[in-house]
């Protein structure tokens, strides 16, 4: 008897509608348990700093964990970071009811006490590789902020460190210590 495994496609991933915390990756179902209380208080102390300084310029829209981002297929890849910054040129006009198309242009992963090295690259990977300008890895633990440009740009910010992200929203700072406080 032959086993075949069925791939899911990002249209039928959506039309699940709410299944809980998951990705799809490489048209697989990923489930994942709800984040800690740290890890969400930590990602709303970043899109709340880039949520007031984006809608103030108007540059674009900030989400959060609950919106996921189209982007690769064939198989088909759908992930959700936990706080995304998409520019305002990219946003189809009406909005986007489905998963975004495309990456954002910042996506913040937090990290989770289980959360495995492996798993965590593979994310940064896949949102490099889709066209994601800057991944940030915050690590709550370690109090520090990796920044990614590419896969050998990448720097780390620490409490005595002010966050910037020049390349894609001029004049915005937040100090990495605020984050954690």
């Amino acid at each position: 008897m032959a086993i075949i495994e069925k791939t899911m496609t990002a249209d039928e991933y959506f039309a699940l509608g709410d299944i809980g915390p998951s990705a799809l990756v490489q048209g697989e179902l990923i489930a994942m348990s709800p984040a800690g209380y740290d890890h969400g208080w930590i990602a709303c102390n970043i899109a709340g700093a880039l949520r007031d300084f984006v809608k103030a310029k108007k540059l674009g829209r900030v989400t959060t964990a609950e919106a996921g981002f189209f982007i690769s297929r064939n198989p088909d890849t759908v992930r959700a970071p936990d706080v995304a910054f998409v520019r305002a040129e990219r946003i189809p006009p009406g909005g986007q009811k489905k998963f975004f198309g495309g990456p954002p242009d910042l996506a913040v992963e937090v990290l989770s006490p289980d959360d495995r090295a492996g798993e965590v690259n593979a994310k940064i990977d896949d949102w490099l590789r889709a066209g994601c300008v800057q991944v940030w890895v915050v690590d709550p633990d370690g109090k520090t902020i990796t920044v990614h440009r590419s896969r050998r740009e990448i720097a780390v910010f620490t409490l005595e460190d002010t966050l910037a992200a020049e390349d894609i929203l001029p004049g915005f700072s937040l100090p990495v210590a605020e984050i954690f406080e």
